[in-house]
């Protein structure tokens, strides 16, 4: 959990740092300039989708490294840019279904919330149903998450 807060930061500054840039290559007046939203959506799923597949197709993040956790496929080796790209997709899994459902509501902010982090804490415990404890998108995609100094 430390190591998910301490991702946290360091994404919140890769985001800020991305948006900044992307406001400024695009002249956006004010962060409500709703014509660029979904482009500055897009933008930003493309910027974290390059931070995490480069840092995993090395073997850790600089969160992963803090807490000495590296993430390797199933048989142990570094994971290619292809399986970095294919776990960081289908760990949109945590997010994507209750925001598809909030999309078809109108819900306060507290609501909505409220819907997000129960279903992380659903899809968090769901890992406990795996036969190795795995998360299920790391177990789509081919890969684990290791502890200690391995390699």
């Amino acid at each position: 959990m430390a190591c998910w807060l301490y991702e946290g930061m360091l994404l919140f500054a890769v985001v800020f740092i991305a948006g900044w840039l992307f406001s400024t290559l695009t002249q956006m007046r004010n962060a409500v300039d709703g014509s660029r939203h979904p482009l500055l959506q897009a933008f930003l799923f493309v910027v974290i989708g390059v931070y995490f597949t480069w840092f995993w197709s090395r073997g850790q993040t600089l969160a992963m490294k803090t807490w000495r956790i590296r993430i390797v496929d199933a048989h142990g080796r570094p994971l290619s840019q292809g399986r970095a790209l294919l776990r960081y997709l289908l760990s949109w899994i945590w997010f994507l279904p209750p925001l598809a459902v909030l999309s078809m509501f109108q819900v306060s902010g507290g609501e909505a919330a409220v819907v997000v982090f129960g279903w992380v804490a659903v899809w968090a415990v769901m890992s406990r149903f795996h036969p190795l404890g795995q998360f299920w998108h790391d177990a789509w995609s081919g890969t684990r998450l290791v502890h200690g100094d391995h390699g």
